[in-house]
């Protein structure tokens, strides 16, 4: 290995490949060597803009070559558990976009081949990172906070089958597998492991065949409990939005910012060495491969989010 980690990013053209890209471009001890997208056009002009020397189509293109250490994944979700078992057996360490899987079997197995490669293996659940998160989770380690009830909203306005750059997809996004999954291992992360799941959805969507509106309730092994709401159909602010309601505060996260309940942001400059939650993921993967360690979000720590995801489908359907 050289003295920077060589990443890869597959899934370049998309909005959150060039998240990765911008995140990646702050990090010293990385290295992008080669960006991949869906057609040379495309690479070509993503690897321009990053300054990045070299320009691929497709994983199996990234995975032949000697100069890669690491790959990132921000492909379709469908894709997501057998490219990264793909490239932990082609010996590369990998971190895969949220949701690791769309179904608990293809998770399953893919912990597996993650415990058998010993590669870093990590998926992007992200709101382990954002400075906002970071700070509750650091109180309630101190014993200074603690959760007794998390409301969160996750809304956008998709009613069609378009990404977060407002271009169209290839794949049908999903509430339950992708959306809800920050909020579940989230509430676990903070509060502890989740032993009761319910869930409901709305009717389902003609033309993309999913639901555009569920509400999930979660309880934590301490007593803690999360409403979710979900929908596709809110036409107004998106995002989510998480209402921490605590013993000693209430907070409210918005992405990369906290406030309290009285709408006062608090600064949490000072959390992390940056604000951004996908560049302090990304930090967190190449620390993670330097030092010879797990990380934070590594496919065995997040795999009971999984879980939680499975039992939930199964009541759903």
């Amino acid at each position: 290995m050289t003295d920077k980690i060589r990443v890869a990013v597959v899934g370049a053209n998309g909005a959150f490949g060039m998240k990765h890209l911008d995140g990646l471009k702050n990090i010293e001890d990385a290295e992008v060597t080669v960006v991949s997208a869906t057609s040379q056009e495309k690479a070509d002009g993503v690897a321009a803009k990053y300054g990045v020397a070299n320009a691929v189509v497709g994983l199996d293109a990234v995975l032949e070559r000697d100069d890669v250490d690491a790959v990132i994944l921000a492909t379709p979700t469908g894709l997501h558990a057998s490219q990264t078992q793909e490239v932990l057996k082609a010996g590369k360490h990998v971190q895969v976009e949220i949701p690791l899987a769309d179904s608990l079997a293809d998770a399953e197995a893919t912990l597996a081949v993650a415990e058998a490669s010993g590669r870093v293996a990590m998926v992007g659940h992200t709101r382990r990172f954002n400075p906002s998160h970071q700070l509750v989770h650091n109180r309630i380690a101190a014993g200074e906070f603690n959760v007794q009830q998390m409301d969160v909203q996750t809304y956008f306005f998709r009613r069609t089958n378009t990404n977060a750059k407002g271009e169209a997809r290839s794949w049908t996004d999903h509430l339950l597998w992708h959306h809800a999954a920050h909020t579940v291992d989230l509430f676990a992360y903070q509060a502890g492991k989740i032993v009761q799941a319910n869930a409901i959805q709305g009717p389902i969507h003609p033309e993309l065949g999913i639901a555009m509106d569920m509400s999930i309730q979660l309880k934590s092994e301490t007593g803690a409990i999360c409403t979710l709401s979900l929908s596709f159909n809110n036409d107004g602010p998106f995002g989510t939005f998480f209402r921490y309601i605590g013993d000693t505060a209430t907070y409210v996260a918005r992405y990369d910012d906290l406030f309290n309940g009285k709408e006062e942001q608090i600064d949490v400059s000072n959390v992390a060495v940056s604000m951004n939650g996908i560049e302090l993921q990304d930090r967190e993967f190449v620390s993670a491969i330097r030092e010879g360690r797990e990380p934070n979000s590594s496919i065995r720590q997040v795999i009971d989010c999984y879980r939680v995801l499975g039992a939930l489908e199964e009541q759903l359907a």
